[in-house]
């Protein structure tokens, strides 16, 4: 992480405490690595035929803005709460698309396709919207039934963070970030299985 660490803490501790010029001291610290999560994540929804990544970042900042008053524990914690923004703009934006697209509605994911959404080793081009759509709802109902297992997913996998990144953001331990996430794959696995399997 490139920003200070210290003078990051201090900033959110002080929002907590209810400095509302924290936050607006806190964006020019942390832009560069908000702008280089944003570029990855747009990349990894649709390649570059998306918002660009200042756009996202600005849109998640809006979002951000009108939750400034939560607590965010560290540096971590507040990358992951930023990640969960810029999905959520993605994800409004490609509804969006495929609304235009379809008259309204989202056809059939076939699994190969989700399979490769989630594959961190494949080409981000190859993952496509309908599939990270599909992904992001059977995520919803991973959270009503394990929300930290949820969690660990927003952070690797939306947000690109590393298994210690994501256990300080977390605030757990990594060996429990490690089994977290194996279980949350296979989990999701099994229900986007069974949610195509039923729309057939």
């Amino acid at each position: 992480m490139g920003a200070d660490q210290h003078v990051v803490n201090r900033l959110l501790r002080e929002m907590r405490t209810g400095n509302s010029e924290a936050f607006t001291q806190l964006l020019p610290l942390v832009y560069e690595e908000l702008h280089q999560i944003a570029g990855w994540q747009r990349r990894k929804w649709e390649g570059e035929d998306t918002l660009d990544t200042t756009a996202l970042l600005h849109e998640a900042y809006i979002r951000l803005v009108d939750h400034s008053g939560q607590r965010w524990e560290s540096y971590p914690h507040f990358l992951a709460v930023a990640a969960t923004a810029m999905r959520q703009v993605l994800m409004d934006y490609a509804k969006r698309k495929q609304a235009v697209k379809r008259g309204g509605g989202l056809k059939r994911v076939p699994m190969l396709e989700i399979d490769l959404a989630f594959d961190k080793s494949v080409s981000i081009d190859e993952a496509r919207s309908e599939a990270l759509i599909a992904l992001d709802a059977s995520l919803r109902r991973l959270a009503d039934v394990d929300s930290r297992q949820s969690r660990i997913v927003e952070c690797r996998f939306f947000g690109g963070m590393t298994i210690e990144e994501t256990a300080t953001a977390l605030g757990i331990a990594p060996i429990t970030v490690r089994r977290g996430w194996t279980m949350a794959k296979s989990w999701l696995h099994h229900d986007l299985t069974k949610t195509v399997e039923e729309s057939t």
